[in-house]
């Protein structure tokens, strides 16, 4: 928690969580004697008029979620919009968040991402999702559950193919884990060890490889190295101009300058 936030839940009135079991302590180590409010996926409706409620009378509310940001794919959304709407100012307080904390370790430059959240539950539903997200060239960050990784990442790899997956669970937690592999090996790598498949999980896959018939991105490489850009920077400034994945672009670049330098050809 930043000072920032200590000293927010220290100071309101009341505290609306999501689940006010695991927050007490949580208060009670920051040295907050704020009222708890519920407010969760199942009561959110409830829980707006009560916050709305409160905050006509002149309390500060403070509101925190089990193991996440409120609103972002956690219960926070309808309450935030039901605030504003009554005319009274939202303040958010940073915090960590999964997402971004494992985009930040992943190692991929994809010069963009997209924060996809929770993939349906559903086979195929879920299927038919990453057929929508195959071909896009950014990173791509989904959210999920310890029981439906495993088949996650199996779609993932059937839909998406041989790219690079960051698995990371538990961020900012005592049993953090982060590791990246290809993603065809990913299924197998959770099964190895059930302590794998254990606690809240970040998927961070790298985009879309170029394709040979990306015609705009493979004019645009082709002129850089034409032009004599060693072929990392080549790469670089096509994915830049035109959006594509630069990891894709690069290995289409090696692909491009060796046969250029190829005698036989």
């Amino acid at each position: 928690l930043s000072v920032r936030a200590r000293e927010t839940l220290a100071a309101v009135a009341w505290v609306a969580a999501e689940d006010t079991r695991h927050s007490q302590p949580l208060l009670r180590q920051v040295g907050s004697a704020a009222k708890l409010l519920a407010a969760h996926e199942h009561n959110e409706r409830e829980a707006s008029a009560r916050i709305v409620e409160l905050l006509a009378q002149g309390d500060a509310v403070a509101l925190i979620s089990d193991a996440g940001t409120p609103g972002i794919s956690d219960p926070g959304a309808r309450i935030v919009a039901a605030v504003r709407a009554a005319g009274y100012r939202v303040i958010p307080l940073p915090g960590p968040c999964a997402a971004v904390a494992a985009l930040s370790a992943s190692g991929f430059d994809d010069p963009h991402f997209l924060f996809f959240g929770f993939l349906p539950a559903r086979p195929g539903q879920r299927q038919q999702s990453l057929e929508a997200l195959r071909d896009q060239p950014w990173s791509l960050v989904f959210y999920e559950a310890p029981h439906r990784v495993v088949e996650c990442v199996e779609d993932l790899a059937r839909i998406l193919g041989p790219r690079q997956v960051v698995i990371a669970r538990e961020l900012t937690k005592v049993f953090e884990t982060i590791a990246s592999l290809p993603l065809l090996e990913a299924a197998d790598w959770l099964r190895q060890d059930g302590n794998r498949q254990r606690g809240e999980f970040v998927l961070v896959v790298s985009g879309a490889p170029a394709s040979p018939e990306d015609g705009e991105s493979e004019r645009v490489l082709r002129l850089l190295l034409d032009d004599g850009l060693p072929v990392s920077q080549a790469a670089k400034l096509a994915a830049a101009i035109t959006g594509s994945g630069r990891k894709g672009l690069y290995e289409r670049a090696l692909a491009l300058r060796a046969l250029n330098s190829d005698p036989a050809t």
